[in-house]
């Protein structure tokens, strides 16, 4: 209960700091993250949480797969089918390519053996805007920049889970991870995209029969039912639920916008209160010792992955594209590292390959970092774009789409690529 009471007084500071935090710098996820420092063992000593504990892979399983379903509800299809090249770019060249650069960064710097560092590299590669909601939840930034960073945000956290599981069996296989395969890692994958797709679908359909209905008031029920259906039958099949969360969002949306119209302030709501508490639990175990037990390369390890592995690799994979470089540069540094991360990495902990601890603590490093760096940037920068609507410069349409004569005029042609 102690846990309880804390995250109900961290809930109310950071309720009552939101006004103040939208405006500025300071972040209600930093809030939580240290407030979950504050009160572990490392200082006060109120709640006593190891990477081990049951609730810390629960709460950051929850807070991804909820922070997944929401984010899935803002894809739009015929959006993406016109704009699908940006978000394959940064998937198929930006996110292999932080994969290599942060393996190499981490063998060279930290000493971990080639397969562990390809296995950090692995982990650190899923990129999470829940972190930066001011970027991709604010409509005076450029809708195409939101796309790209909301569509790659879904999507790669279930592309590196099956390279995750098969680094760890390559590192060192133990009686849990030996029977990880290509054939069955390819069998949850295809699972989970399934049930995202084919639940809301069956849902939809229940719905259009005569007798049955859901009268207006719990109308926001029932995408939270189906959530729900489906977090318990991802597990209990073992299928993929980040997968099945994402499609299952998107898909909600594409065949019954009155439902994800219904459920999006509840949804959003939930998704915030799941990620506060993963917040509040992994800021738990950021103790003085984690901090103390890295060395000078792995902090310069954590560096680089933030502000020069991603922004490099993603200025890379946009290379070519119609986005100026306002926007290239937004887009390259908001790769935050979130609950996929954490929750991978715990895998990697919990996996009892021989270089388990370091890899860990690098990753746990690389995520406090990373959390604070881009939750207290999200705000300055989205205001940016409010300032440029203001004084009438375009943001969000190519040039192409740009047929105002008055801005055509003064647009700056040397921002695009």
């Amino acid at each position: 209960m102690v846990l309880v009471a804390v995250f109900g007084v961290a809930l109310l500071i950071a309720v009552l700091l939101s006004g103040l935090a939208a405006r500025t710098v300071l972040s209600t996820s930093f809030l939580f993250l240290v407030g979950g420092a504050l009160v572990s063992d490392g200082f006060l000593g109120l709640i006593h949480i190891t990477p081990d504990s049951g609730i810390v892979a629960t709460t950051a399983d929850l807070a991804l797969f909820a922070v997944l379903f929401t984010d899935g509800q803002h894809v739009s299809f015929s959006k993406l089918r016109a704009n699908w090249r940006n978000p394959a770019r940064a998937l198929g060249l930006g996110m292999p390519l932080a994969f290599v650069f942060m393996a190499l960064v981490t063998h060279f710097l930290v000493g971990l053996d080639w397969t562990t560092s390809f296995l950090v590299g692995a982990v650190l590669a899923p990129t999470d805007p829940v972190f930066a909601s001011a970027i991709v939840g604010r409509k005076e930034v450029p809708a195409k920049l939101r796309e790209l960073l909301n569509v790659e945000s879904g999507i790669n956290d279930g592309l590196a889970l099956p390279i995750v599981l098969i680094l760890i069996a390559a590192a060192g296989p133990t009686s849990s991870t030996a029977e990880a395969s290509l054939g069955k890692i390819a069998l949850e994958l295809l699972l989970g995209l399934l049930f995202g797709v084919l639940l809301p679908l069956l849902v939809n359909s229940l719905i259009r029969f005569r007798l049955l209905g859901a009268e207006p008031k719990l109308q926001p029920l029932l995408p939270l039912a189906t959530g729900i259906i489906l977090y318990a039958t991802c597990h209990l099949t073992h299928a993929n639920p980040y997968l099945a969360a994402f499609s299952a969002g998107a898909v909600l949306v594409a065949v019954s916008p009155e439902a994800k119209d219904a459920f999006e302030p509840l949804g959003e709501a939930l998704a915030e209160l799941a990620k506060f508490a993963a917040l509040l639990v992994f800021g738990a175990l950021l103790t003085p010792q984690l901090f103390a037990d890295l060395s000078l390369g792995g902090y310069a390890a954590v560096v680089l992955a933030i502000v020069l592995i991603r922004p490099a690799s993603m200025l890379i994979s946009l290379i070519g594209t119609h986005f100026n470089r306002r926007e290239k540069l937004t887009a390259a540094w908001f790769g935050p590292k979130g609950f996929a991360s954490v929750v991978y990495g715990l895998l990697v902990l919990q996996s009892g390959i021989p270089q388990a601890e370091e890899a860990y603590t690098l990753i746990a490093v690389c995520i406090a970092f990373s959390i604070i760096a881009h939750s207290s940037t999200d705000v300055p920068i989205a205001r940016m774009f409010d300032v440029e609507d203001l004084v009438g410069i375009p943001s969000d349409e190519d040039s192409s789409q740009r047929t105002d004569p008055v801005v055509a005029g003064h647009r700056d042609t040397t921002d695009d690529a």
